[in-house]
């Protein structure tokens, strides 16, 4: 077994007994123990009681969290004509058509945010097995299928943040950074998970929300209470 380095002993010992603590001790705990050399990020993991292989248990939304990420979030728009001019004013790192499809295909996505017009998605649709495991493929339930490409870029350069729940059931993002101050956290905090909670899909049966982790990059994570974190 690998030995623990004293950092890693410490934040394990601070988070020792700790269980089902409120939002605000959970965003102090994981802040005091975010001593890495970088700005880590705090995230968030919330385990759902959903099957996600089942059409009507899918679970996947966006947020605009109200502090933003704290991250520099790189954007691709998948685009043509007039449509790419307003793209790249509006601040977009990356954008093409079959050109851009190419990159991707092989292997070079320099991006954190898929944004397309709907006339793209026959070339976008090409990437599916390449973007839809990352997260990335552009869909109109989020906002990234639009012509509104200019509100899509400030959307995504913003604070917002998508998320789409994984094959085990849990739902993870970021939200924030350690430099944050902990109201800043708490309310990201709050503002994810009361998204999550509206994205409850039509087929899940029992408990709804299992658990919620806090955690930084580096860092153990401690368990959230619920009710104190969706506000019952």
């Amino acid at each position: 077994m690998a030995k623990l380095g004293k950092r890693t002993r410490a934040a394990r010992e601070a988070f020792q007994g700790r269980t089902d603590v409120t939002v605000e001790e959970a965003v102090a705990l994981v802040k005091a123990n975010a001593t890495a050399k970088f700005d880590e990020t705090v995230e968030i993991a919330v385990n759902l009681g959903v099957d996600p292989r089942h059409a009507d248990q899918m679970v996947r939304g966006v947020v605009n969290l109200p502090n933003g990420t704290g991250k520099t979030m790189r954007v691709a728009v998948f685009a043509r004509g007039d449509k790419a001019d307003e793209a790249k004013e509006a601040g977009a790192d990356i954008v093409g058509a079959e050109d851009l499809m190419e990159i991707v295909q092989g292997g070079k996505i320099e991006f954190d945010r898929c944004i397309a017009t709907p006339d793209m998605m026959p070339v976008v649709g090409r990437l599916g097995k390449i973007l839809g495991p990352r997260n990335l493929m552009p869909n109109p339930r989020v906002g990234t299928v639009t012509m509104d490409v200019k509100a899509a870029i400030d959307a995504a350069k913003g604070g917002e943040v998508q998320f789409k729940v994984e094959k085990a059931g849990v739902v993870h993002a970021g939200v924030g950074k350690a430099s944050f101050d902990e109201g800043q956290l708490a309310e990201n905090v709050r503002a994810f998970v009361t998204a999550v909670q509206k994205a409850k899909p039509a087929g899940a049966k029992g408990a709804y929300m299992k658990k919620i982790a806090l955690s930084s990059t580096m860092g153990p994570g401690v368990s959230v209470d619920i009710a104190a974190a969706v506000g019952e």
